[in-house]
C-alpha cells in the first residue's frame, strides 16, 4: 500500500504522461471522424481560398479502422477441452456486461488511437462490472523489465468545474480531486472533458498540486482494498511494436489525407474559376475610380483593386496595342486522377483493399477466389490484433473470475481461451461446402458449428435440436424418404 504523498506523486506522474498522450488522440479521433485541417496550401492560394474550403474533408481516414474492426469479434470464451460451468458463469458475466458492443467500441478505439483500456470491479451484487475506457481518460505503467505486469493504472475525468483522478495499484485504490480552474489555464480545457497539455499544466501536474483526497459517501476508508492481486485496469494495444509500443491506423494516412483535401479544394477553386471564360485585357492601362467630396464633385482618381479584378476572372496587362482575348477553363480531370492515385497509396498502405476506396476497382465482377485474395492483407492484419488483444483480453477474463469467485480457475485461462469470430468472409456456399468435406473426412458436429462461428448458446439448442430429430421416428423415416443422410446434412 502507497502512503499519501507516495500516491499523490504517482498520479502526477502517471497524469502527467496521459497529459502527453492526449493531443495526439484527439489528433487520430478527429481525422478519423472527418475534422481534418487544410494544410500544404501556398500562402498566395490561402489567401483568397483557404477559409472557403475549411470545413470540407473528403475523408478517407475512417476507412481503414473501420474495414479492421469490422472483422474482430469475440466469439466464445473456452480454456479447456470440456466447457465448465464457470466458463459459462464468465461468458454471461460477458454478455451481461453488453460487452460485445463495448468490445467493438473498444477496439477500434485501440485501431484509431493506437490503445484503449478495460476496468473491472466488483458489482454491488457481486458481480463484475467491466467497462471500456477511452484512452484520454485512462493509462497503465507496465513493468519495465516484464511489460506483461500491470504496476498502476490511473483513470481521470472532469465532471463540471472538478477533475477526478482514481489511482490502482495490485491491492489498494486511491482517489483524488481538483478544481478544474485551479490548475488548468482556460486555454487547456477543451470540451468533453479533455484537457491539452501548456506549459503551466505540465509544470503543476508534476508537481502534484491540487490534488486532495477524495472519499465518497460510499467509501468506508481511503484509500479501499480493491480485492484481486493485480491492477484491475487493462490496456488493449493495437499491435504493438517492440520498444515502440502500439501504433495508429490512422498516423500513416494523415499526410496522403491533408494532400487529398488540398487537391479537391485546387478542383473546387478551379471549377469555381471555370464557370465562365477567363479574360485578359491587353495594351491599356488598369481603370480607375473617381474620387468624389461631400458635394458629389470629382477631386481626383484612384486605381482599381487589381485582386478585385483577378476576383472577377479579369487579367489587365498593360502595353502599346489594347486588345482583348479569353483563354479556356483548365482540365479538372487532372485532379480527380491524382486524388485516386493518392487514394491508391492509403489503400496499400494501411492493406485494405482497394475496393473498399474505390468503387471502380476492377472487381465488379470476379470470382471468389479472387476476391478471397484481395482480401488476405487485411484478414491477416486482423488476425495479428487478435494475437496481440488475446493476452489483455484473457487478463480481463481472470479479473471477472475472481469476482465470481472462480479465482482457482485463473491459471486455466490463457490467451488461446479467447475464441475469435472468423476475419475472412466467406458466403454461404463456400462456409457449406468447407463444412461438409470437414464432415467427410471426420470431423465432428460439435466442432464443425465452432467453425461456422455459433454461439455457445445456440450451440446447446441445435444439438438438443439434433438429438430430438434423432430420437423422432416420424421425422426420421421423413428424412429416410427423402433420401438424405447425416453426411448429406454435413452432420
Amino acid at each position: 500500500m502507497l502512503t499519501y504523498d507516495d500516491a499523490l506523486r504517482k498520479v502526477g506522474v502517471l497524469y502527467g504522461r496521459l497529459q502527453e498522450r492526449r493531443p495526439d488522440i484527439v489528433r487520430f479521433d478527429d481525422f478519423y471522424e472527418g475534422k481534418q485541417p487544410l494544410k500544404f496550401a501556398s500562402r498566395e492560394w490561402s489567401e483568397f481560398h483557404k477559409d472557403r474550403y475549411a470545413g470540407f474533408a473528403d475523408n478517407w481516414c475512417g476507412v481503414p479502422p473501420d474495414a479492421l474492426n469490422e472483422r474482430l469479434q469475440v466469439k466464445d470464451f473456452r480454456s479447456g477441452k470440456t466447457r465448465e460451468r464457470w466458463e459459462d458463469d464468465l461468458w454471461r458475466a460477458w454478455e451481461a456486461n453488453n460487452l460485445s458492443a463495448q468490445s467493438s467500441q473498444g477496439f477500434l478505439q485501440s485501431i484509431v488511437a493506437k490503445r484503449s483500456h478495460v476496468l473491472v470491479w466488483p458489482g454491488r451484487d457481486g458481480t463484475p462490472v467491466v467497462t471500456w475506457e477511452h484512452p484520454a481518460t485512462s493509462i497503465v505503467q507496465h513493468d519495465a523489465a516484464n511489460p506483461r505486469v500491470r504496476l498502476y493504472g490511473l483513470k481521470s475525468w472532469v465532471d463540471g468545474k472538478t477533475e477526478f483522478a482514481v489511482l490502482y495499484d495490485a491491492t489498494h485504490v486511491y482517489k483524488f480531486q481538483r478544481k478544474v480552474a485551479e490548475t488548468v489555464d482556460r486555454k487547456g480545457v477543451v470540451a468533453g472533458g479533455i484537457i491539452l497539455p501548456t506549459a503551466t499544466a505540465r509544470r503543476m501536474v508534476g508537481e502534484g498540486n491540487g490534488w486532495k483526497q477524495w472519499q465518497p459517501r460510499t467509501d468506508d476508508l481511503w484509500p479501499i482494498r480493491h480485492g484481486f492481486d493485480t491492477v484491475p485496469l487493462v490496456e488493449i494495444p493495437n499491435r504493438p511494436r517492440l520498444g515502440r509500443g502500439p501504433i495508429s491506423d490512422i498516423h500513416g494516412t494523415i499526410a496522403m489525407q491533408n494532400a487529398i483535401n488540398l487537391l479537391w479544394a485546387y478542383l473546387f477553386a478551379a471549377a469555381d474559376h471555370a464557370s465562365f471564360p477567363a479574360r485578359v485585357v491587353m495594351g491599356q492601362e488598369p481603370p480607375k475610380l473617381p474620387i468624389l467630396d461631400e458635394n458629389g464633385q470629382k477631386i481626383g482618381e484612384k486605381p482599381v483593386d487589381i485582386k478585385e479584378l483577378q476576383h472577377g476572372r479579369l487579367l489587365w496587362l498593360t502595353g502599346q496595342n489594347t486588345t482583348i482575348g479569353q483563354w479556356d477553363a483548365a482540365k479538372l480531370n487532372v485532379f480527380t486522377d491524382v486524388i485516386e492515385i493518392g487514394i491508391g497509396h492509403i489503400a496499400s498502405q494501411t492493406r485494405v483493399p482497394a475496393h473498399y476506396f474505390i468503387q471502380n476497382s476492377g472487381l465488379s465482377n470476379v470470382n471468389g477466389d479472387t476476391l478471397t485474395a484481395t482480401e488476405t492483407p487485411l484478414v491477416k492484419k486482423a488476425e495479428e490484433f487478435q494475437l496481440f488483444s488475446s493476452d489483455p483480453l484473457s487478463e480481463i477474463f481472470k479479473l471477472m473470475a475472481q469476482v465470481q469467485g472462480s479465482g482457482s480457475y485463473t491459471a486455466a485461462i490463457t490467451p488461446s481461451s479467447i475464441k475469435w469470430k472468423n476475419p475472412a468472409i466467406r458466403s454461404d456456399a463456400q462456409l457449406a461446402d468447407a463444412l461438409l468435406k470437414k464432415r467427410q473426412v471426420g470431423y465432428p458436429f460439435e466442432y464443425l458449428m465452432e467453425l461456422e462461428d455459433v454461439s455457445p448458446a445456440d450451440r446447446d439448442r441445435i444439438l438438443e435440436m439434433k438429438r430430438r430429430e434423432q430420437s423422432d421416428p416420424d421425422v426420421q423415416a421423413i428424412v429416410d424418404r427423402l433420401g438424405n443422410n447425416d453426411d448429406a446434412y454435413g452432420v
